[in-house]
């Protein structure tokens, strides 16, 4: 239950900031995405359904808020919850640096998927003119990512919860 509020606040912060923001920055590339970072967090950190269905949950809210296509988001991060599950599963540490490197490639990777999905598979050849903006919003997202880590951290700690995956 504390794992559920305690991201479930996060999860309300993150979408009221990257709903507001967008109306302040005119260049929408500089606005980290919060969600896959939390997600990430996620994936790496604690392991079992739950998780998983609060990953799902995490991308169902943004498909409520923000979404053209409902359940694309909620799909994607599951997708990324799995990855980085998977990720976190096969290395003996995952660290900071192991976070925002998964965080910088489900940028990318959900951005293309999300235009594949929803315009089809050959409107990913006209993706190139979106890709420096993609790649600045995956490293802006990938330099925040440690910052989110360890707010997570310490709010794990006052509440009670793991900070790191059981096998750590």
């Amino acid at each position: 239950m504390r794992l559920i509020l305690l991201f479930a606040a996060f999860v309300v912060l993150g979408l009221a900031f990257q709903s507001a923001v967008p109306h302040l920055i005119s260049f929408r590339a500089l606005i980290p995405n919060l969600i896959i970072i939390l997600v990430v967090d996620l994936g790496l950190r604690h392991h079992g359904v739950l998780p998983a269905m609060l990953a799902f949950a995490i991308g169902y809210a943004t498909d409520a808020l923000a979404g053209a296509h409902p359940g694309l988001n909620a799909f994607m991060m599951t997708m990324v919850f799995l990855v980085s599950y998977e990720i976190s599963t096969r290395l003996m540490v995952t660290n900071a640096l192991v976070g925002a490197s998964v965080v910088f490639f489900g940028v990318i990777a959900t951005a293309l998927a999300t235009v594949a999905f929803a315009d089809g598979f050959n409107a990913l050849a006209d993706t190139g003119s979106m890709l420096g903006g993609l790649t600045l919003e995956a490293a802006v997202s990938a330099l925040v990512a440690p910052l989110i880590f360890s707010m997570l951290a310490a709010s794990k700690r006052m509440t009670g919860l793991p900070v790191r995956a059981m096998r750590e």
